[in-house]
C-alpha cells in the first residue's frame, strides 16, 4: 500500500483502453486530450489501463453542445464496469439540463446516494475542472476549484474499497425512467463530441491485478504509449491516432 501522503501527487494519464466504438474516440498523450463522439454509430467509453487504490482523479471536461436531451455524459470511477458487485464514484451529466450535474457512489454495486448539484453555467459552454478525491474513509467531488459534495465513512457502513478504474463515457440513457433521468432522445444537433482535456491520475496508488492473489501494489503508474503516434489538429490539440485495444479479464 501507497504511503496515504502520496495519494493525492497527480501525473498526466498517458494511455488508455477503449471498451467499445473505438473509432468514435480519439486520445492524444502529448497533448492530455481525448474525444468522445456520439453520433449514428452509437457513444464510446474509454478507461485508465490500470486501477488505482485512492487518490486524485481530475479532468477538465466542456460536454457537448447543442440540444442533448436523453444522452448521458460523464466521467467517474469503477472498479469495473458491468460487474453487479462494483464499487464506483459518479460525476454524471444528464443531458437534459446543462446547468446541473448528479453524483453518486456505490459500494458493492448498491448506489442510490444521488445528489444534484446546480453548476451556475452550461457545462458546455466551455472547460471546466471536475476532480474527485477518495479516501479510504472520505470521498469529495470538487467543481473548479470547489468541494461540492463530501462523502464520510461511517462506522458499520460500506465504502467504497475496490481499487478502480478512471472511465469516461457518453450514451443513450433515454430508455431510463422512460426519459426522466436524462430526457427523451431528439438527436437534432449530431454529432455530440465530448471534449476532455489536461486528465490527471495519482502517481503512487497503480495496482495490477492477479486473478491468484487479488490486486498487488504496484507504484507508479507506467505507460507504452508512443506520444510520436499523434496528429494535432486544432487549437485544442486535439488528435487522432491507431487504437491498441486493450482488455482486462479479472475476477475480483
Amino acid at each position: 500500500m501507497a504511503d496515504p501522503a502520496l495519494h493525492h501527487q497527480i501525473q498526466p494519464i498517458k494511455e488508455i483502453a477503449i471498451d467499445y466504438t473505438p473509432e468514435a474516440c480519439t486520445h492524444c498523450p502529448v497533448s492530455n486530450s481525448i474525444t468522445l463522439t456520439f453520433d449514428h454509430r452509437g457513444g464510446a467509453r474509454w478507461r485508465s489501463t490500470t486501477r488505482f487504490l485512492y487518490g486524485t482523479f481530475t479532468s477538465l471536461i466542456q460536454c457537448p453542445k447543442g440540444n442533448t436531451s436523453g444522452l448521458n455524459f460523464n466521467i467517474y470511477l469503477s472498479s469495473l464496469e458491468g460487474d453487479k458487485s462494483q464499487d464506483e464514484i459518479d460525476f454524471e451529466f444528464l443531458g437534459k439540463d446543462k446547468t446541473i450535474v448528479q453524483t453518486n457512489y456505490f459500494t458493492t454495486g448498491t448506489g442510490n446516494r444521488e445528489q444534484i448539484h446546480d453548476l451556475g453555467f452550461d457545462c458546455s459552454d466551455g472547460f471546466h475542472e471536475y476532480t474527485i478525491k477518495w479516501n479510504p474513509d472520505s470521498i469529495e467531488w470538487v467543481i473548479d476549484g470547489k468541494v461540492v459534495r463530501k462523502a464520510e465513512k461511517k462506522e458499520g457502513e460500506a465504502f467504497p474499497e475496490k481499487p478502480m478504474f478512471l472511465y469516461a463515457s457518453v450514451w443513450d440513457a433515454s430508455y431510463i425512467a422512460e426519459g426522466q433521468w436524462t430526457g427523451p432522445y431528439i438527436g437534432c444537433d449530431v454529432p455530440y463530441v465530448c471534449l476532455y482535456k489536461d486528465i490527471q491520475v495519482p502517481v503512487s496508488t497503480a495496482v495490477e491485478c492477479s486473478c491468484d492473489s487479488g490486486f498487488v501494489f504496484v507504484g507508479t503508474f507506467h505507460s507504452r504509449t508512443d506520444p510520436s503516434n499523434c496528429d494535432l489538429i486544432g487549437s485544442l490539440g486535439f488528435a487522432s491516432l491507431s487504437f491498441t485495444l486493450l482488455s482486462i479479464y479479472c475476477e475480483l
